[in-house]
């Protein structure tokens, strides 16, 4: 039988500027295609260990709970949940997006008592509107936020949040899927106890990994729960004892080949520099709002709420949204993503994560949106915009 991956035409090559995955560095390419070794074989184990420290750095934390489940980041997102809450808790959900209300749903499954903190799509959390919450339900146990909405582009204070809830003694739950390496995170600093996140975004590692870590505080409510967790997969209890053990106890056949692409993904991020793959972003990302602005496109996300790394731009009047987008992925090789929910069809979402983050992407992207545009007769500047974003870049 013929490979079925033989046909060229079958797996074009993309420019991935969507919600995600994002582009792959060739060393991680070829950090993938190393020979397998055994999940429990000394030198792969010497490997968890280091891919261990480099996240903890990534993720600005001290915290020795600082692993990647064998999973997507949704994963992680359910596993932080059900090991944190138990039937019959009450926590606070603040939603401005998709992801906030997956929170919820999943917080739903546990048996818990959820009560929600609902924000407009696009704008971040009101830290006040969570104090509000936590003050009329001061028997609360948890409060969960996403730090940065992939399905709108508002990144909310993270740390603001996080003081908020600890005024009332509430675990913290932060999701920084789309947030971890595009802007700071910092665990430690802002105290929050027990955080999820995925490779595919601005790690820049292909998706199936789910980079966790909780504190002691966290930690100690996994231990002291009153009924198992409705997981065996997902339980962080024995997955403790397969990644810190003295004696690794097997949990599961980790996937070997995929923290190897995790390994140099994170090694990287971190010979860039935390600050510079920030700033990366961050430039990439007002070279973008600059050339959109100079085409007459508008962001859907209010300046000081805007998540660099996920770009919100309102579809002009009169544009069909699916043409273009179809247009830029079949003309171009270029994809970008949709919007969802209420915003489906409002919105497009241009990423700029990871590998995906450079002033050469940005000056693509805003070519061959132009050229989509005019065809669809939908006058704008391309020479214009590609002129404001290099000025900024």
């Amino acid at each position: 039988m013929k490979s079925l991956l033989a046909d060229d035409h079958r797996l074009p090559e993309r420019v991935l500027m969507g919600p995600g995955p994002s582009q792959i560095h060739p060393r991680v390419l070829q950090a993938l295609s190393l020979p397998t070794i055994g999940h429990l074989d000394p030198a792969f184990v010497r490997l968890m260990d280091d891919i261990k420290q480099a996240l903890r750095s990534v993720m600005q934390t001290e915290n020795t709970f600082t692993l990647p489940v064998s999973g997507p980041g949704s994963l992680a997102q359910e596993a932080c949940i059900i090991n944190l809450l138990e039937p019959g808790d009450k926590c606070v959900i603040c939603i401005n997006g998709v992801f906030g209300g997956r929170m919820k749903a999943m917080a739903e499954r546990c048996g818990a008592q959820v009560i929600a903190v609902e924000q407009a799509w696009g704008r971040a959390v009101d830290p006040q509107a969570l104090r509000d919450t936590l003050q009329a339900h001061p028997d609360a146990v948890l409060v969960g936020f996403v730090h940065a909405e992939t399905s709108t582009g508002a990144l909310s204070d993270a740390e603001t949040l996080a003081a908020v809830a600890r005024e009332f003694d509430c675990l913290i739950l932060a999701d920084t899927v789309t947030s971890l390496a595009g802007v700071p995170v910092r665990i430690d600093e802002w105290g929050l106890d027990a955080v999820y996140s995925g490779t595919q975004k601005c790690l820049s590692c292909p998706p199936g990994l789910g980079p966790v870590s909780l504190n002691e505080r966290a930690l100690e409510r996994v231990r002291s729960r009153r009924t198992p967790v409705q997981s065996w997969f997902m339980d962080f209890a024995p997955l403790i004892d397969y990644w810190q053990g003295e004696k690794r106890v097997y949990h599961h056949t980790a996937p070997v080949n995929a923290l190897y692409g995790l390994a140099e993904s994170l090694a990287i991020v971190l010979e860039e520099s935390m600050p510079a793959t920030w700033q990366r972003h961050r430039q990439a990302h007002e070279a973008l709002a600059a050339g959109l602005q100079a085409m007459g496109l508008k962001m859907a996300v209010p300046v000081a709420e805007r998540a660099p790394q996920l770009n919100a731009v309102e579809i002009p009047d009169g544009v069909d949204d699916a043409s273009i987008r179809s247009s830029l992925l079949d003309q171009f090789g270029l994809e970008v993503g949709a919007g969802l929910g209420p915003l489906a069809g409002r919105i497009w979402r241009i990423g700029l994560m990871g590998q995906s983050a450079t002033l050469e992407n940005v000056q693509f992207c805003l070519s061959s949106l132009s050229s989509a545009l005019e065809a669809q007769g939908h006058a704008v500047d391309a020479s214009g915009a590609q002129r404001a974003a290099a000025a900024v870049g």
